[in-house]
C-alpha cells in the first residue's frame, strides 16, 4: 500500500505554558515509515515527572506539550520493514523513542544512557520535530522503542514502563535480586510501591523507610514489605544500624544521606533513583569504614525493559493504580502534587478522550 506523505491527525490534551494547565489540543503525528509502528492508546499513566516537565520546574520544557512515556495501546499500523509487531498486537512505549544506535551505550542495549537520547515527550527528533507523548489518541514510533505488552497484563498497568523499570533495573544491576537479601526502600510512592513489590518477587526480604508513621499498614499489609522503619526515629534506625544489603530511594524531596548509608551493611549499595533538586550532602567517612556505594540508576534499556514487563507478566506484578478519565487529567495532577493517590494514576485514553 502506498503510503501518502501527509501528516497523520492526532488530538490530546496539551500544556502551553509554565502553569502547566493542560487542555484539548489538535496536532500532527508523522506518517508510519517503514519501521514505525502505529498505535491506537489504550491507557496512559501519570509520572510524577509530567509534573515538573508541565511547570519546567527542570527549565529544558518545549510548550506546547502533550505529557505521557508510560503509554499502553493496540497496534493500527505497521511499517513494510517492522519485523517484531502486526496490526492487533498490545505494545507499551516508555520514556524514550529515540537514540543514536551507534555509540557503546547503544550496542550494550543501553538505550536510557545513550547521549543522542530522544525521550517521548519535551524531546526533540533529528529533523527538529517536537515528540508529544501518551496523553494522546495515537502514537508514532520506532518499533524499536516499542515493547511486546504480555496477553495476561492488564494495560492499565501502562506505570511499570517508567516506575517499574526505574526500580527493576537497579536491583538488578546492582545484584539486589538474590533471594534471601535484606533490602530497604525509601519513600512509599509511583516507584517505592513498585521496589517494594518486585525486590519480593526477586525473594528478598524488604524494610520499608519513610518518615510517615501513619505508612506502616499499607507497607506491611497492603504491599507485603517485611518491615517498616520511621526515619525520623533514632532509636529505630539506630537498632536497624548495618542490616541491609541494599537500598532503594526513591524519594526526590532534599532528605539526609548519612542515616541511611548507616542502615548498610559492609559492602552495602544506596541507589539513588529520585531525583533532588539541590545536591545532597554526602558524607564520606562512613563509606570508607565500610566500602559502602552510593549509585544512581534511570529507567533502562530497551532489552531490559521487555524483560522487566515479562517478569512482571509471569509473577503477576502490576502497580496500584488510580484509573481516571481524560478530562479529569489537571484535578489528577493536583492531586499528585499533594501525594493524594495510591500510588499511580492511569488515564483511560482508550474510552475517554473526546475530541468534542
Amino acid at each position: 500500500m502506498e503510503k501518502s506523505h501527509e501528516n497523520v491527525e492526532a488530538f490530546g490534551w496539551a500544556a502551553r505554558d509554565t502553569s502547566g494547565v493542560l487542555s484539548p489540543f489538535n496536532f500532527s503525528r508523522r506518517v508510519t515509515g517503514e519501521k514505525d509502528v502505529q498505535f491506537k492508546v489504550m491507557y496512559c499513566g501519570i509520572c510524577h515527572s509530567d509534573l515538573h516537565q508541565l511547570k519546567n520546574e527542570w527549565s529544558n520544557s518545549i510548550y506546547p506539550m502533550v505529557p505521557g512515556h508510560e503509554v499502553v495501546g493496540v497496534v493500527t499500523e505497521v511499517g513494510s520493514k517492522v519485523e517484531k509487531f502486526k496490526i492487533g498486537d498490545k505494545v507499551g512505549v516508555g520514556c524514550l523513542v529515540g537514540s543514536c544506535r551507534k555509540c557503546e551505550n547503544c550496542d550494550n542495549d543501553l538505550e536510557n544512557y545513550c547521549r543522542d537520547q530522544i525521550m517521548t515527550y519535551n524531546g526533540v527528533y533529528t529533523d527538529g520535530i517536537p515528540t508529544y507523548g501518551g496523553y494522546s489518541d495515537i502514537m508514532v514510533t520506532n518499533e524499536h522503542y516499542v515493547v511486546h505488552w504480555p496477553e495476561n497484563l492488564p494495560m492499565e498497568a501502562a506505570p511499570l514502563l517508567c516506575a517499574g523499570i526505574t526500580t527493576y533495573s537497579p536491583l538488578r544491576y546492582y545484584g539486589l535480586d538474590k533471594p534471601g537479601m535484606h533490602i530497604g526502600v525509601v519513600g512509599l510512592g509511583g516507584l517505592g510501591h513498585m521496589a517494594v513489590k518486585f525486590a519480593k518477587a526477586f525473594g528478598t526480604k524488604v524494610t520499608v523507610i519513610s518518615t510517615s508513621v501513619s505508612k506502616i499498614d499499607e507497607a506491611i499489609d497492603r504491599l507485603g514489605a517485611d518491615s517498616f522503619l520511621v526515619s525520623r526515629d533514632p532509636d529505630q534506625m539506630q537498632g536497624a544500624a548495618g542490616s541491609l544489603d541494599g537500598i532503594i530511594d526513591t524519594v526526590s524531596a532534599i532528605h539526609p544521606l548519612l542515616p541511611l548509608i548507616n542502615l548498610l551493611k559492609t559492602h552495602g549499595k544506596l541507589v539513588m533513583v529520585g531525583a533532588p533538586e539541590k545536591p545532597l550532602e554526602l558524607p564520606v567517612f562512613p563509606l570508607l569504614l565500610g566500602r559502602k556505594l552510593v549509585a544512581g540508576s534511570a529507567i533502562g534499556g530497551m532489552k531490559e525493559t521487555q524483560e522487566m514487563v515479562d517478569f512482571a507478566a509471569k509473577h503477576n506484578i502490576t502497580p496500584d493504580v488510580e484509573v481516571v478519565p481524560t478530562d479529569y487529567v489537571n484535578t489528577a495532577l493536583e492531586r499528585l502534587l499533594k501525594s493524594d493517590v495510591k500510588y499511580r494514576f492511569v488515564l483511560d485514553i482508550g474510552n475517554t478522550l473526546n475530541k468534542n
